[in-house]
């Protein structure tokens, strides 16, 4: 059947776009449509296209796609391009397909998107191309690549404040990485719920909380967190806020709280004036948060004390000597501070009975009696007193640093050394033992304070003033006296931004070192507070 010609005297084939295809033709005839690139004939059906499909075209590998990706979008894309090949009809659509996972794309250019991939998995692609008359076969598959994306928008946990430290710590679960590894966590306060402030980023990009110490959030306000995760492609949506939470309000407070120290101990009476020595008193418990504590122990945890709050302050007082023949010492009395109580140096031993317990344990009486056992140390405050294992001698009491000495015939034991502090801008010993009396030698006071033993010609001497030393022990010859312990003291250390009350009751001073103020309490009972 020959060919109608339109227009009638071009000759040839007619030919066009779509658009101009014939008004009016009749079945069989033909039209070389550019539109589609192939050739139609008319039949009762409509246009139907006689020429071949487009030849198979090929593919680049897929190019991760997902960096410009929404950032509320957690599903990767891969970017497809396509190269037609040189015969056959015009191309109407390139197709992408996965070979796992159902995934495809399609567009009339040369570049196909699939979108909705797991980020992190890979992918091969293999694509063909389309028009009216027929698709190509397939593609070969293409090399694997792994589509990424921004992180999963992180779920909030709590915002919890510290009962004891200005500290707030906000906690969060991580979501998907979006196929690469993150690079930050960011952590943003917003004051009231609505203002920003300062973002911090987590120690580390696997972290699940962080914690606001003083200084990032301002003390006494209130606030709410948003967290954001970032990888190599973006950072995420903010997470929802947390339930709002009260940055703490606490004063840092470290703290030297030592109690009393022990008094000495006497000599039993003896029918024939035999010298019989009585024991140095143990030095009162040695507790801080600012350098070595008692017994040698690490530094205890500073407080974190509120403002505007009454805290307790005790002093405690020295076990007094006694001139008494025979008579034991008496125990130093306990120094509080807050939540901190110091015990009281434990009292010398005498003839018939041994060193008492405490902050440091007394020294034990004269070895010649029953005495001769020394009294133990509180643990991290203080160490053991000596024991006394000859005549007419007796053990030192214990310090906060080292025990007492042991006596041995005739010679009083030393009393155990203190501890050094710095706590008020200079290095100051205290808290020594008391020393133990002896006939031909007395034992020395232990270093920070403790007082030595008696001898035939001299009384005891007592512990120092606020230094919770130990008393030195007397003995039965001319009834020489034993020492008394020494009175504690607290000394605390805060910012200088903060100014303390001392309540009726306490007698102080204060003074500047550095950043910092130093409180050095040194009688009474008490409250103390700051503003």
């Amino acid at each position: 059947m020959a060919s109608n010609i339109f227009p009638a005297d071009a000759g040839g084939i007619p030919s066009g776009n779509t658009d101009s295809r014939p008004s009016s033709p009749a079945i069989g005839d033909t039209y070389y449509n550019g539109t589609l690139g192939l050739f139609e004939i008319y039949t009762d059906s409509g246009w139907l296209g006689i020429s071949a499909p487009p030849s198979v075209p090929t593919i680049a590998t897929p190019v991760d796609a997902s960096t410009a990706d929404a950032y509320t979008s957690t599903a990767g894309k891969l970017s497809v391009v396509f190269t037609p090949g040189f015969a056959g009809g015009k191309v109407g659509q390139f197709n992408a397909f996965t070979t796992t996972g159902g995934f495809s794309g399609y567009n009339t250019e040369t570049t196909v998107l699939i979108s909705g991939l797991t980020p992190g998995t890979s992918y091969s692609v293999y694509g063909n191309a389309q028009n009216n008359y027929s698709t190509t076969i397939n593609t070969s598959n293409s090399s694997s690549v792994t589509p990424t994306t921004l992180p999963q928008v992180p779920t909030i946990g709590t915002a919890t404040a510290s009962s004891t430290i200005n500290e707030l710590t906000v906690t969060w679960t991580l979501g998907a990485t979006g196929g690469k590894n993150l690079s930050a966590i960011t952590i943003t306060p917003y004051l009231n719920g609505t203002t920003p402030e300062t973002s911090r980023t987590a120690e580390t990009t696997a972290s699940t909380s962080y914690t606001f110490t003083e200084g990032q959030l301002t003390g006494g306000a209130n606030y709410t967190f948003k967290v954001t995760a970032t990888n190599a492609n973006g950072t995420s949506a903010f997470s929802s806020p947390t339930s709002s939470a009260v940055m703490p309000n606490f004063l840092t407070v470290n703290y030297l709280v030592i109690a009393g120290g022990g008094g000495g101990g006497t000599g039993a009476p003896s029918p024939n004036s035999v010298f019989v020595g009585g024991a140095g008193g143990g030095a009162g418990g040695f507790r801080t948060s600012y350098g070595t504590s008692g017994a040698n122990s690490s530094a205890e945890l500073a407080l974190g004390l509120l403002k505007s709050t009454n805290y307790t302050v005790t002093i405690g007082a020295g076990g007094p000597g006694t001139s008494t023949i025979g008579a034991l010492g008496t125990a130093g009395s306990n120094s509080v501070f807050a939540s901190i109580t110091s015990s009281g140096g434990g009292r010398g031993g005498n003839f018939s009975s041994a060193g008492g317990t405490g902050g440091s344990g007394g020294g034990g009486g004269d070895g010649n009696g029953a005495g001769g056992g020394a009294g133990s140390g509180t643990a991290l405050q203080g160490s053991n007193g000596g024991p006394s294992s000859g005549w007419y001698a007796a053990g030192g009491g214990g310090g906060a640093s080292s025990s007492g000495g042991n006596s041995s015939n005739n010679v009083g034991g030393t009393g155990g050394n203190g501890l050094s502090s710095s706590i008020s801008g200079s290095s100051v010993t205290r808290a020594g033992g008391g020393g133990g009396s002896g006939q031909s030698a007395i034992g020395s006071g232990g270093s920070g304070g403790g007082g030595s033993g008696a001898s035939d010609s001299n009384n005891a001497t007592g512990g120092s003033t606020n230094t919770g030393s130990g008393g030195g022990g007397g003995q039965s010859v001319n009834t020489r006296l034993s020492g008394s312990g020494g009175s504690g003291v607290v000394i605390i250390r805060y910012p200088n931004t903060a100014t303390i009350t001392l309540g009726a009751g306490l007698t102080g001073t204060t003074s500047t070192t550095g950043s910092d103020k130093v409180t050095t309490i040194t009688s009474g009972t008490g409250n103390v507070s700051w503003v």
